[in-house]
């Protein structure tokens, strides 16, 4: 047996391509669509409902999570103590969330017990009760924990920062007041299950210990539900380019931090550039040895945690630069921020950073790779786009041939500062 030198550092070998489980699609009986990724080696099984119900649907705020949220707290055959009861005893594990696009639902379930949990899952989805009770509790704790949120300058800042970016009218930036909590009505809730909700408007991903008895489940549970056959009116509407705010600050007196939010629109992943975008912010604040870490973090000491990000959404796509500092040096870190950005545009990076951002960009993707629900959630991510795993492929080759020079073109490009909207919350 060969024994480690562990004086020497294992011989570097860069990702080239990905080898993805490929997705089998079918269609259940009243044709519901039906995408399995099968793999792993435990009998394991993740199953997730996805509903083109995000936030970009809802007319007012608070709806689409209300009613994901409330789905679950009662349907006509169990209350909401029967349905988590009856999820545990199985060992499954129930989750829900909504995001600016899609709402979810999923189960993690042993394969062996996955008809016993659809029972409860087939009542959430079909037969929820939407309780006087159950709302009435749900918008008094929602209303409770705004107005902790409220005293957060992180929270301000977020909240005043996107209704900059998109606009009030627009639905990424509709942003709810106290006001919403009040107005909140179970009509509407209801209302927005019915439109949203119809099985017609949802696509099944199951990962793990998929087989042809995962699909029999399903089919049996839901294959023979009536759907709309009418398509779900899904709206269109562009960001009106209006006049912006590019410097607000919301006045927390007393605050020993200020939340700062500095960024801008930016292209989403079906642009060109959106790549070499995300290499760009990864070198700027993506990770722990990033240029605002060391300076603003390790350097200066204003923060514990300084980052940035490019966020795709299916009808825009924004990026962001986040952090609270101490609120003495609010200023300073701004200057700060600005001249980490100033210098992209003006000094290349060089080849020892740039080969480090690109193996961890690589690994960070590999890792990514890692199981078949990792896989399914890396399907999810271009499907609902329109794209493929060439995605994914398309990436690793722009990590591996973008130089110096094209970044500092993309920084002059989409990083001029008199672009970007600041918004900071604290003492003044």
């Amino acid at each position: 047996m060969t024994l480690l030198d562990r004086k020497l550092a294992p011989k570097f070998k860069q990702v080239s391509t990905i080898h993805f489980l490929q997705p089998k699609t079918q269609k259940l009986d009243n044709g519901i669509i039906f995408h399995s990724i099968a793999g792993g080696s435990q009998d394991i099984l993740k199953i997730d409902f996805i509903f083109n119900a995000g936030i970009w649907h809802q007319n007012n705020p608070l709806i689409a999570k209300a009613t994901n949220s409330l789905l679950k707290e009662g349907t006509k055959k169990y209350n909401a103590h029967d349905i988590a009861d009856g999820i545990d005893q199985y060992g499954a594990y129930f989750q829900h969330e909504v995001d600016y696009d899609n709402a979810s639902l999923t189960i993690y379930t042993l394969a062996k017990y996955l008809d016993n949990v659809l029972a409860y899952i087939k009542e959430i989805l079909l037969y929820p009760k939407f309780d006087e009770h159950e709302f009435s509790t749900y918008r008094e704790n929602s209303i409770e924990r705004f107005k902790i949120n409220q005293e957060k300058v992180s929270f301000l800042a977020r909240n005043e920062f996107m209704k900059q970016l998109f606009g009030y009218d627009f639905p990424y930036g509709k942003i709810a007041k106290i006001e919403d909590f009040k107005n909140l009505s179970l009509t509407e809730i209801k209302e927005f299950y019915y439109n949203f909700y119809d099985l017609s408007n949802c696509e099944i991903v199951a990962s793990g210990n998929v087989n042809s008895k995962t699909f029999d489940s399903l089919n049996s549970c839901f294959g023979s539900q009536k759907i709309k056959t009418e398509a779900i009116n899904i709206k269109t509407q562009t960001i009106i380019n209006k006049e912006q705010n590019k410097k607000v600050h919301i006045e927390k007196k007393g605050a020993l931090q200020s939340a700062i939010r500095i960024g801008k629109l930016m292209p989403n992943k079906l642009h060109p550039d959106y790549f070499k975008l995300q290499i760009l912010s990864t070198i700027l604040g993506g990770y722990f040895g990033s240029r605002l870490m060391k300076n603003i973090r390790e350097d200066k000491g204003y923060t514990y945690g300084i980052g940035c990000g490019l966020l795709s959404l299916k009808n825009a796509g924004y990026f962001f630069i986040s952090t609270e500092v101490g609120a003495e040096v609010t200023n300073n870190a701004l200057q700060e921020i600005y001249k980490e950005i100033k210098l992209l545009q003006t000094e290349e990076v060089s080849k020892e950073e740039l080969d480090l951002v690109k193996n961890y960009l690589l690994g960070n993707l590999l890792k990514s790779c890692d199981g078949p629900f990792k896989m399914a959630s890396l399907f999810e991510n271009v499907h609902f786009y329109g794209l493929d795993y060439s995605f994914y492929n398309n990436y690793i080759e722009t990590i591996k041939t973008i130089t110096s020079e094209e970044l500092i073109k993309i920084a002059n490009e989409y990083l001029k500062v008199d672009s970007l909207t600041e918004v900071v919350a604290g003492s003044n």
